[in-house]
Order: C-alpha cells, then sequence, then structure tokens
C-alpha cells in the first residue's frame, strides 16, 4: 500500500473507518497512527517510523511480526486449502489442532468447539453451559440458569459476553438489553469493594463468593471467571489461591467453572495457561488472542466429557448445539495455530520467559516511586500501572485532563505503542522480546508517566 500518499491514508481513514473503543472526535483531530509493516517486536507506520510493539498488537502476538515458520505454515495451507465449513464435515487443521489443544490444556477438557474471537469463545461457553443443565435429565437442574460474574469482569462484546461483564464504563448502556446475572466482588485489593486490607481480610472475597453459592446454586449455571488476572479491568491481579478456591467452591456447590483464559492463556502468566499456576481443572475453557500467535482469528471453546455427552442423542431428541460460524474451525487459522504452538516446543518458550518475567518486575518497581503512579500489578508478561493524582486519597485525575492518552501520545514520540485502560497504563510486551526490548519499553513508559503527570500542565485538556 506504499504507493498511497500518508496524507491521502490518513485522509481516507478518517473519512471511512469507525475504530472500535475510540472516540472518533478526538481521533479526527489527531494525526492517526497508520501501520503498514511488522518485524519482530516492531511495527512501521506509513512514513517508516519504527515503534516497538509494547501491547502485543492487542495482547496476541506471541513469536514476533513475520515470524517465517507461521509464515510458511500458512501459506503451505494456502496452496491446499483456504477454507470449507465443518458444519457437517471436517479438515485436517483444524482435526491436528483440537488433538492438540487437547493434550496441552488442564486434564479432562477434551472436546473442543471452534469460533473466531474471545467473544465467542464465552458465548458459547455460557451457551453449552446453560444447554447442559437443561438437557441433564433430573428436574432439579432445569433451574440452574444464571451465571455469576465477577465485578470488573469482562469477556467480551456479544450480548451474552456482555451480561456476564462488570465494567460500567464498557457496559453499563447496554443494561437494558442483557440477561440477568448474580454478581460476586472480584479481587481488586487496591480498591477492596469490601473494604479490607489485602495482609489480613484472608480473602473475604472468597467468603463473598461461598455465601452467594451457598444460598444461590440450586439457580447458578456456572461461574465465569478470568483466571488469575482481570486484563481490561486494569490489570486486576487475584491473591494466590483465589483461583484455586474458587474451583473448590463450583465443585462443592454443583456449579460448572467457566474459565476465560482469552486474555492469560498462552504463556502470558509465565505458563501455558492461567489455570495451571494452582492446578485448576476448569469444566470450560475458553481460548482465543495468542492461539495464532497473533495471525489470524481463531477462538476454542473446551469441555469435559460430561458436558459433551449430554449433548448426545437420538436426532429426535433435538440434543444437539445448534450453533456455529462460517468460519468456524478454517484451515488458514488453524494450520498458524498449529505453527504457532510449535514454536512453544521447539523454542521452549515458557522456560525462556522466567528471566523476563524477573527482569519486568524488577524494572517496575522504581514506578511506584512515580508522583502519580498509585499501584504496579503484575503476573507474567503482563502489567498494569495505575495513574492517581492523590496517591493518599487513590483519587484518579478528572477526565477531561485525558492523562492516560497524553501518557500513550508521548511514548509514541519515543518509538513505543502502549495503550491506556481507564486510568491504567497496561504493559503486555510480546513473549520473544529481548531484555534490551523490555528495558526499552519500561524505560520510555517511565519517562512518558513521569514527564505526562509531573512535568506537564493540566489547566486544559487535549483540544
Amino acid at each position: 500500500m506504499s504507493y498511497y500518499k500518508p496524507e491521502q491514508l490518513e485522509q481516507w481513514d478518517k473519512q471511512y473507518v469507525w475504530h472500535p473503543f475510540t472516540q472518533m472526535r478526538q481521533w479526527q483531530k489527531e494525526k492517526p497512527l497508520i501501520i503498514e509493516k511488522g518485524e519482530g517486536s516492531y511495527l512501521y507506520d506509513i512514513e517508516n517510523n519504527k515503534y516497538l510493539d509494547g501491547i502485543s498488537s492487542l495482547w496476541v502476538t506471541v513469536h514476533g511480526h513475520q515470524k517465517k515458520e507461521i509464515n510458511r505454515a500458512i501459506t503451505e495451507q494456502l496452496d491446499k486449502l483456504a477454507h470449507s465449513t465443518l458444519l457437517g464435515q471436517a479438515n485436517v487443521p483444524s482435526t491436528l489442532l483440537a488433538r492438540k489443544l487437547v493434550e496441552i490444556t488442564p486434564e479432562g477438557l477434551n472436546k473442543v468447539f471452534y469460533s473466531d474471537s474471545g467473544s465467542t469463545a464465552v458465548e458459547i461457553g455460557l451457551k453449552i453451559a446453560y444447554q447442559y443443565w437443561q438437557q441433564k435429565g433430573e428436574a432439579k437442574y432445569k433451574t440452574k440458569r444464571k451465571f455469576v460474574s465477577l465485578t470488573n469482569a469482562y469477556h467480551g462484546d456479544t450480548i451474552g459476553s456482555v451480561s456476564v461483564g462488570g465494567i460500567d464504563l464498557f457496559h453499563k448502556i447496554f443494561a437494558a438489553l442483557l440477561f440477568e446475572t448474580v454478581n460476586a466482588p472480584s479481587p481488586y485489593c487496591y480498591r477492596c469493594p469490601l473494604h479490607l486490607n489485602r495482609e489480613t481480610c484472608a480473602m473475604g472475597c472468597v467468603k463473598e463468593m461461598e455465601s452467594l453459592l451457598a444460598c444461590h446454586h440450586h439457580e447458578i449455571a456456572g461461574v465465569v471467571i478470568e483466571p488469575l488476572v482481570q486484563g481490561a479491568a486494569g490489570m486486576l491481579v487475584a491473591p494466590e489461591g483465589y483461583l484455586a478456591r474458587v474451583r473448590e467452591l463450583c465443585t462443592r456447590f454443583n456449579v460448572l467453572l467457566i474459565a476465560d483464559e482469552v486474555a492469560v492463556g498462552f504463556g502470558r502468566t509465565g505458563k501455558i495457561f492461567a489455570c495451571d499456576h494452582e492446578n485448576v481443572k476448569p469444566d470450560i475453557m475458553c481460548l482465543a488472542k495468542g492461539i495464532t500467535g497473533g495471525y489470524l482469528p481463531l477462538a476454542a471453546t473446551m469441555v469435559t466429557d460430561e458436558i459433551y455427552n449430554a449433548f448426545l442423542g437420538e436426532i429426535d431428541e433435538r440434543k444437539t448445539f445448534y450453533h456455529g460460524h462460517t468460519y468456524t474451525g478454517n484451515p488458514l487459522a488453524c494450520a498458524a495455530a498449529l505453527a504457532n504452538l510449535e514454536l512453544f516446543e521447539k523454542d521452549q518458550l515458557i522456560a525462556g520467559l522466567q528471566e523476563k518475567i524477573a527482569f519486568l518486575s524488577a524494572g517496575l518497581k522504581r514506578f511506584i516511586e512515580l508522583q502519580h503512579v498509585g499501584e504496579v500489578r503484575q503476573k507474567g508478561l503482563m502489567a498494569g500501572i495505575e495513574i492517581v493524582e492523590n496517591k493518599d486519597t487513590k483519587e484518579p485525575f478528572p477526565v477531561k485532563y485525558n492523562i492516560p492518552h497524553r501518557i500513550v501520545l508521548e511514548a509514541r514520540k519515543n518509538g513505543l505503542i502502549i495503550r491506556p485502560l481507564d486510568n491504567v497504563i497496561v504493559l503486555m510486551p510480546i513473549l520473544s522480546m529481548s531484555l534490551s526490548e523490555l528495558k526499552r519499553l519500561l524505560d520510555i513508559t517511565y519517562t512518558a508517566i513521569r514527564k505526562v503527570t509531573e512535568e506537564e500542565s493540566f489547566g486544559e485538556s487535549i483540544k
């Protein structure tokens, strides 16, 4: 596309494209960042400016941009077959990938239902859980029609996944469209919803979950949870043992545990899946983002044999799961995913992450010394830096000052792409980044936060 002049592309983008999670009035007033190519840990815009990809292109890139092994897998598959439906037939890559996913995920997840995004993976998980209880046979199970979700949860943007979400900024406007859920407090220790002290609370949020399930388990189909880290909420890291205790409660009260590993899966937390940290075996697991290494849209919802078997029956029993997508199990995406997973093993990626995680952790310590950093949260190669106006009161800056966006623009001037979640600056480095690249990520972010929050005037918001 380089034969188009940059100014022409910028004009057309502003004229024709509506960007997600973007205030378009502000976008229209700024010079747009238009990416043309990528290589390794870097992205290049249409003017050939080079940027370190500090958010893994929205948390998906694993081995870097233009990874030759994944490129090759896609082109080889393209020479055979680009797409054929999975409705009533199969294809080779989706079959091989399903076998591989069963092999690497927690024990007991033996069936794979494909889709194309994290939202749809969760939507499918909700529908499967609901239908499972309706088809289980005994009348007492038919009342299990609701889901428990955590405050501050984010599970996607379809109506079902929004219903089990809990971020008012994203979800409140759609309240009248959503189905009823039961809400449990999230483990947001910095701003504890129960007003407890993290050092002495003995995870009061788990006790709340226990009370909730004790009272309502007869009407609860499942608990939907982001294992270890609530990503879109601002990298909220659960205390150690929280996930395992929720699993125990789900087992005790006979409700399904639905683990949304869309953001935390495929190495982000330092293990291949976040559930592995506490040896948790969910009943349903939702996968996407890093599944193809950042190449093509693909998602998977995995279930146990117990759940799958509830959908088996004679044709006239109508137990079939009537759900599907046009590009379900797309051969190109599945070929990319297979190559991605082969690289995990070939490069011993998980073992190699431990040094990087320790380096990131050490480098983040100095951020808390900044005047307007309230808390720094990290799990694996996921980090959130919460910006506040007042450390003592934890009060954020007024929205009109647009501080997070200013920090992003300042970092961009110095060759780094990052993105905020409300008042939290998110760092989500590509897993293959070198230590020197991680240092650059930290240095540019630190300088940008300090300059914007301590040196700039807040008398006027960005025009």
